[in-house]
């Protein structure tokens, strides 16, 4: 609704406008009338009119030096002015003022509502491309956070990576020679326990603290699970790692210095393993984040803790255990039983391989692997509330049967997932697509009303359709858009509107490389 002030000193001439404009349209209305320029003046600072009829002429504050005030205090607000002098020197002012319509009295009711159109579709024109502009802002800050949490997790989970840092230097515009790993984990307080939304609160919170941060450092935050956030810093120069320890302490400083004043009832400790120079060595760096973190929960007293060579304990986690963690993974996720164990097998293998191997250092491998293991399924959307506790206290041997037996309760569980729910999901995600088409639909829209993770989501459309999400999409868009084409009543604009789309030229183009033919040519080719 457009809000509309009348500004004229002949009462007559106010009461007829105002008439004329409530009549003409539902999406219009007059919020009031001002006899003079000052009293216009007081009226559009309270009110905020969208659009102001103003007389030119008046007694006191004329038309002129009201748009002028008008305008130093409010950009947005249109004017059209109405005049019973039809001079050039008049209009000459006005235009200086951004001022565009221009009618002389008397007015004929189709000059006035013509001018109010022209006025009021600038106006709504101008608002729509500012919401589409914001909402594609908004999606493309979804998805570049989808694609740092979905990159943060792969990272953490294989350790073998396509992408190099000179690549991910040309996508972000600077040179990144190096990058670490910082591991956060809220702990509850005292006697006490989080919260769902407690979590979630924090862990908007970090997203939030790394944002605003005056950083020398590009910063891509992974997904929360059980607690922990890992994050991953991307150095800059070559003489960033040289002062690795330096610049990851400011980072700690400032988040535990922002901690303080948050509204966290809770405790907060970070793990951070050493800078590499290559991206699949950031598994490393993760491992080494997991173990210092680990080691701060036996010393209560401390924040945090440097992995590596910078004193935590290190877990034996040489290239060949990563190798063997990856294997074991990708064996998972296609609920492979026999490899699975296989692979298991090799795994503790590598670890008595390890000379002095003790109870603690299996526990800690045992944990870190399971916590792999977790984030995949959380990553592939599968649901799984079962954990394994290890005691230090346990014998070794007593460790690996308790673990090989979590590991096949684990295989066991994707297997039914991948035979049953997956295929459900994928049923209720289609359903819901061609439920909502019509609408700007994103896969995190469809990911999240089906409960699997957007990544996932898309690989299952590839596997089982043969298609992306989009494709599909685009697909059913179409699909419709031939069915609507039969009726000879609809415009082809309209159709491109009611499918889907916001742009009919755009519509046009898909419609064509799908088809063959424009949507003019189709229509002609199917409906004599």
């Amino acid at each position: 609704m457009l809000k509309i002030l009348i500004v004229d000193d002949e009462v007559l001439e106010r009461k007829a406008l105002t008439k004329i404009i409530n009549n003409s349209s539902e999406n219009v209305t007059v919020i009031g009338e001002a006899p003079n320029g000052r009293k216009a003046i007081e009226m559009a600072r309270e009110h905020k009119p969208d659009i102001i009829f103003m007389d030119i002429k008046m007694p006191g504050i004329d038309g002129v030096q009201a748009v002028k005030e008008i305008k130093s205090s409010d950009q947005n607000i249109r004017f059209i002015m109405v005049s019973a002098f039809n001079t050039f020197e008049y209009a000459k002012e006005v235009m200086q003022q951004g001022v565009k319509e221009y009618i002389l009295k008397p007015s004929r009711k189709q000059d006035i509502l013509e001018s109010l159109q022209r006025v009021s579709s600038e106006i709504l024109g101008e608002r729509k491309q500012m919401e589409e502009q914001l909402s594609l802002k908004e999606s493309l800050e979804r998805a570049v956070s989808i694609a740092q949490k979905e990159w943060v997790s792969s990272l953490i989970l294989n350790p073998v990576q396509d992408i190099t840092f000179d690549e991910w230097s040309q996508l972000l515009g600077v040179e990144i020679t190096s990058g670490y790993i910082m591991l956060f984990s809220l702990l509850p307080p005292e006697k006490g326990e989080l919260l769902t939304y407690e979590k979630q609160n924090w862990y908007l919170w970090l997203k939030e603290v790394f944002k605003s941060s005056n950083k020398n450092q590009e910063v891509l935050v992974g997904p929360m699970k059980e607690s922990q956030v890992p994050v991953l810093f991307l150095c800059r120069q070559t003489t960033e790692k040289a002062h690795f320890k330096t610049n990851a302490q400011a980072v700690i400083d400032y988040v535990l210095n922002q901690f303080q004043k948050s509204p966290v009832n809770a405790d907060l400790r970070i793990g951070i393993g050493l800078p590499y120079c290559h991206v699949h060595e950031l598994n490393k760096s993760y491992h080494e984040a997991a173990a210092a973190l680990n080691q701060l929960l036996k010393t209560p007293n401390r924040k945090y803790l440097f992995g590596g060579k910078q004193g935590a304990l290190v877990l034996p986690s040489t290239s060949d255990i990563l190798e063997v963690e990856k294997k074991l993974l990708d064996a998972l996720r296609q609920g492979d039983l026999n490899k699975a164990m296989f692979i298991f097998d090799s795994f503790t293998a590598k670890l008595i391989d390890n000379e002095g191997l003790k109870a603690p250092m299996v526990k800690k491998s045992f944990d870190e692997l399971f916590i792999l293991i977790s984030r995949m399924l959380h990553d592939l959307g599968i649901r799984y509330e079962e954990s394994l506790t290890i005691k230090e206290s346990e014998d070794i041997s007593a460790m690996f049967d308790r673990g090989k037996a979590y590991l096949l309760s684990v295989v066991q569980h994707i297997q039914v997932w991948r035979n049953s729910h997956a295929k459900g999901m994928l049923h209720k995600a289609k359903d819901f697509i061609e439920k909502h088409y019509a609408n700007s639909i994103t896969l995190e829209q469809v990911a999240d009303y089906v409960e699997l993770s957007p990544y996932y989501l898309s690989k299952l459309f590839k596997d089982r359709f043969g298609m992306t999400f989009i494709d599909y999409v685009t697909e059913i868009r179409i699909k419709q858009a031939k069915i609507e084409m039969m009726d000879a009543s609809k415009s082809l604009k309209e159709i491109c509107y009611s499918v889907g789309y916001k742009d009919p030229n755009y519509f046009s183009r898909v419609f064509k490389k799908q088809t063959g033919l424009s949507p003019t040519e189709f229509r002609k080719e199917t409906v004599s």
